[in-house]
């Protein structure tokens, strides 16, 4: 393909104004404002594909399962856009395209890109877990708001500090704030659901939170209507947080609200590492390329980062189907392949998650990528599809209530403080 006529036009139109050059070399967002959008893109994007998987594990798909099929269409999406944003234009020797540098010495960059893949692989793989015993909404929190206090403090050092830090790292309080917040949130919301299941308890034999004097309780009592059907049980009431653990794949109750969290504070860990390992990949802060051996570019590195994170995460799925965790059942290769309950949502999922990685990542290496962090705001998209979709959160106590809207406000002021931090690559 020749845009050889594009780019004259494009140099007409002042810096500001141009959200993509078209140049010789590829197809490359270079200015704030195409930044900026690409983050709100990922944002969108990173809030919707949880709330996906989320919804299999409600439905009984087991979560192996649907790993294994988000992990193809992850690979996929990073495929799609190195061989399309990677390959449009003519490449040049500080420039390369997507096939050239597959053959470069750029080994040393290869695996920061690698390293990054592993340990989002890692994170992705032990949210699934924590969103059904934290919840979507408190999960997405406490680990995006971890990613940005320790990962966005070493993009700002790698960035060689292209981020107003006058403004980033007020940013960076206010997602500490909603750490603690989303974990006051979740105890609360718990203790909640600990007294709406007190009601079903009959009188003088006491309470249990174990599935099977739940169950029990559920189909001895008259619970709405004298229905224990799921699609007759409101949304936050007792009935339907039984009907939902009968339902689901992971069993939560009599589960302990630590392992969950430190579930999630590990995943959070996870996670705060990927961004900065893909920042070296693409600007080689530490030098290790060979003199005259051009940085990676965002779509290759985006590349080898979506590999290491197939592979990752298609060995551990494929372990826990023999040996699974959290009580869950086994499972089998041959049963994985024959379960197509739910499988093209795991696949929509897959593209969810690697499109917005990308398009974070593009719009990081034109604004920088601690401002990119910003799409870990990701919670607020979120948390409105646990509301709408799952119920959580209905008819709980004023005090959750008061704790989740302080959360949501701290996220809204904290990316918005993170996005005006946004400077410009040299």
């Amino acid at each position: 393909m020749d845009f050889s006529g594009i780019s004259p036009l494009l140099n007409l139109l002042p810096q500001s104004q141009r959200i993509i050059s078209w140049s010789l070399k590829m197809y490359v967002v270079e200015s704030k404002g195409g930044a900026i959008v690409c983050m709100l893109l990922a944002l969108l994007f990173l809030g919707t594909w949880p709330a996906v998987m989320t919804l299999l594990e409600r439905r009984g798909r087991l979560p192996q399962h649907t790993y294994l099929d988000y992990s193809i269409t992850n690979l996929l999406a990073a495929v799609i856009i190195a061989l399309t944003f990677g390959e449009i234009g003519k490449g040049t020797p500080t420039a390369p395209n997507f096939f050239t540098q597959l053959s470069q010495d750029n080994w040393p960059s290869v695996l920061f890109a690698m390293a990054g893949g592993v340990v989002l692989s890692v994170g992705n793989l032990s949210t699934q877990y924590s969103w059904a015993l934290v919840g979507l909404s408190v999960t997405e929190v406490i680990s995006s708001s971890l990613t940005v206090v320790i990962g966005t403090t070493m993009n700002y050092f790698l960035d060689d500090k292209i981020n107003r830090a006058d403004i980033l790292f007020p940013g960076v309080g206010c997602f500490l704030i909603a750490v603690c917040l989303g974990s006051f949130v979740h105890t609360s919301n718990a203790a909640d659901n600990k007294e709406k299941l007190k009601s079903l308890s009959t009188e003088g034999t006491g309470f249990s939170t174990s599935k099977e004097t739940l169950t029990n309780d559920v189909r001895e009592s008259d619970v709405e209507n004298g229905s224990s059907s799921a699609d007759k049980a409101r949304a936050g009431t007792a009935g339907f947080l039984i009907e939902l653990e009968n339902r689901r794949s992971i069993k939560v109750f009599g589960k302990s609200t630590i392992i969950g969290l430190a579930i999630t504070f590990f995943a959070g860990i996870c996670f705060s590492l990927f961004s900065p390992a893909f920042n070296l990949a693409t600007n080689d802060q530490w030098h290790t390329l060979k003199e005259g051996v051009p940085h990676l570019s965002v779509y290759t590195a985006f590349f080898y980062f979506s590999v290491s994170c197939f592979v990752i995460g298609i060995v551990l799925n494929i372990i826990f189907l023999y040996h699974p965790i959290l009580n869950l059942p086994k499972s089998s290769l041959k049963a994985y392949l024959s379960d197509w309950n739910g499988r093209g949502w795991a696949f929509l999922a897959g593209f969810l998650c690697g499109f917005g990685n990308g398009l974070q990542f593009m719009g990081g290496e034109a604004a920088g990528y601690a401002a990119a962090d910003s799409v870990q705001a990701l919670p607020l998209v979120s948390t409105f599809w646990g509301i709408l979709i799952f119920g959580e959160y209905r008819r709980s106590s004023r005090k959750t209530y008061i704790l989740l809207v302080s959360m949501l406000f701290m996220f809204v002021v904290a990316v918005g403080v993170l996005m005006a931090s946004s400077g410009h690559r040299k």
